[in-house]
């Protein structure tokens, strides 16, 4: 059986023991990254829709630094959107300031809600790390 690793940042502690899930699993070089929204370390909702995706960008960065990643070693996302007509433009825009354009597959679903009220974007990806010897 291959071996898991929890990734579970300093910040996320608090949620990961509160909800019950790890912010990420890695197996081998690969990393699968739970959803990532924005919300504070103290998990309050942010309300301005740009600072929320700021922070869910930010959140995943912290998941994937802690796996020992970047953004660039992201080969498939998927995202879910609460409202893509009207937060798709900021979104898209807030991607493309802290992603690198055009480097991995992307899905975008659009749904009813997420997991709490106010949020507005829930961003969840797989990365495989360069140095497959690490971690």
């Amino acid at each position: 059986m291959t071996e898991r690793q929890l990734i579970i940042p300093a910040s996320m502690q608090r949620l990961a023991e509160r909800a019950g899930y790890a912010p990420a699993v890695k197996v081998g070089a690969t990393v699968y990254c739970a959803g990532q929204v924005g919300r504070t370390p103290e998990l309050e909702v942010i309300a301005d829709p740009e600072a929320q995706f700021v922070a869910a960008w930010d959140n995943l960065r912290t998941v994937l630094a802690e796996a020992g990643c970047t953004f660039e070693d992201v080969v498939e996302m998927t995202t879910y959107h609460v409202d893509m007509a009207t937060h798709m433009p900021v979104f898209r825009a807030v991607k493309d300031r802290l992603f690198p354009r055009g480097q991995c597959a992307w899905t975008c679903i659009g749904v009813h809600s997420l997991a709490h009220a106010g949020l507005l974007v829930e961003i969840k990806c797989i990365a495989v790390a360069r140095d497959a010897a690490a971690g």
